[in-house]
């Protein structure tokens, strides 16, 4: 059964409808967006897919198309994704649509939200989910709700901490129907994608009772992987401190300790700051500056060191790790077989 009135030209661009994806509302009622020739419409269905609206409803004019560019992506689109709250909160009943585009300009994807709470008719200015300055690539959205008491959740790719094609992998929480958000960085460390390579567009997320799954791929050192972090409401209700703020309680190790081959140094930030990290001799001398004076968000990092490279013997080194003005160290033995 055909259910959209405008039709598409088929090339899978701007011109092609694309991105249907259902939900159910709190009666049964059946509710889709998808982009195309108009943006972003909304068709619903009252009786089970039976029937549907006339004509569509205009949401968004999603004025640079869903099909864009990203630098260092094969492919990339801001296809919308529709859900509806079926908690018993007070936005019971309202529907949800989450898409990117570039209306802010081609070094500025973002990602947005617009909402409906009187079953479609009408809808929401575009609501903008990540916090980031304006300048930098948001995308690859996907969002879902947790229906045990209506809170969003939503991951997408993000770049704000870099000024290349690094790219970092984002969360964002609303626990007031899409009037406020917090952002957290969910990957340990970001990765560089190559545009020879097709990347995929298949982020996903899913929420329940606080737990929360995300999934995304990564492309590194030429291979592909699937990823999640075992996220809880937790993680976004901690307070972070704010920039003027510098103090920091480091969490900082490495492993594996002792190591033959490569080393992973893992720490995470509280807050923005300046960081440098050293690999020292016993006497304080310094071997290597791993990071010289690098500017990072909150978030948990892992460098990798590799000591065969560094031409040093085996024996017991010092780690130091200086966020802004707090320095802490760990000692790591290096072995040879």
């Amino acid at each position: 059964m055909r259910i959209n009135k405008i039709s598409g030209d088929c090339i899978d661009s701007d011109n092609t409808v694309e991105g249907a994806v259902p939900a159910v509302g709190p009666n049964g009622e059946v509710y889709v967006s998808w982009a195309g020739p108009e943006g972003i419409v909304f068709d619903r269905s009252l009786d089970k897919g039976s029937t549907w609206l006339a004509d569509e409803i205009h949401v968004d004019p999603m004025p640079t198309g869903w099909d864009y560019a990203i630098p260092g992506i094969y492919r990339a689109n801001g296809l919308p994704v529709t859900t509806c709250d079926l908690s018993n909160g007070p936005n019971r009943g309202t529907i949800y649509i989450n898409w990117s585009d570039q209306r802010n300009g081609s070094d500025d994807t973002d990602i947005f939200l617009s909402k409906s709470t009187d079953g479609g008719n009408t809808w929401s200015n575009p609501i903008r989910v990540n916090d980031d300055a304006p300048g930098k690539q948001q995308f690859f959205t996907w969002m879902t709700i947790d229906q045990t008491n209506g809170y969003l959740y939503f991951v997408f790719y993000d770049r704000r901490e870099h000024d290349d094609e690094s790219t970092d992998v984002y969360m964002a929480l609303s626990k007031d129907g899409g009037q406020t958000f917090i952002n957290r960085r969910i990957s340990e460390s970001p990765f560089q994608p190559n545009a020879g390579v097709f990347f995929g567009d298949y982020t996903n997320i899913t929420a329940h009772n606080g737990i929360v799954r995300p999934i995304w791929t990564r492309f590194h050192k030429g291979k592909l992987s699937i990823w999640t972090h075992l996220a809880d409401e937790k993680d976004f209700t901690t307070s972070v401190a704010p920039e003027s703020d510098t103090s920091q309680s480091l969490s900082f190790e490495s492993y594996p300790n002792p190591s033959s081959d490569e080393v992973y140094v893992s720490y995470k930030l509280h807050t923005r700051a300046v960081v440098n990290l050293s690999l020292l001799d016993t006497k304080g001398n310094v071997i290597k500056r791993i990071i010289t004076d690098e500017k990072k968000g909150y978030g948990k990092y892992v460098e990798r060191i590799d000591p065969g490279k560094l031409n040093i013997p085996a024996g017991v080194y010092i780690l130091q790790l200086e966020v802004d003005n707090t320095v802490t160290t760990v000692k790591q033995l290096i072995v040879r077989e």
